[in-house]
């Protein structure tokens, strides 16, 4: 079997189960207690995409600003998003610290 044809055919597989969640449920009102969990799922997924990024450098544990600038960079990025509570100033902010200790390094 080729890639082509392993990646349409799990293409539509995952379609159709997102299909099926939503003909199930698309009509009916879900209750409060499915819902509050609901609210976290995707800063959950943003958390898991994004830590291993941060925290992993050469393939191990990385936390020292010399060799994994991201580290710090993510820590300064967190202190304006709770001080600020701008995504643009966040994301512009924790960009110019990681090419900078890039620069620097």
């Amino acid at each position: 079997m080729t890639n082509v044809a392993i990646v349409f055919i799990v293409g539509i597989g995952t379609y159709l189960i997102r299909l099926s969640f939503v003909a199930a449920v698309g009509r009916k009102t879900m209750p409060e207690w499915a819902l509050v969990p609901l609210r976290f799922v995707a800063p959950a997924v943003l958390a898991a995409l994004v830590a291993p990024a941060v925290l992993l450098h050469n393939g191990g544990f990385d936390l020292a600003p010399s060799t994994n600038p991201r580290a710090l960079a993510a820590l300064i990025a967190i202190l304006i998003a709770w001080k600020t509570k701008n995504t643009a100033l966040v994301i512009v902010a924790g960009m110019s610290v990681v090419w900078f200790l890039q620069a620097v390094a």
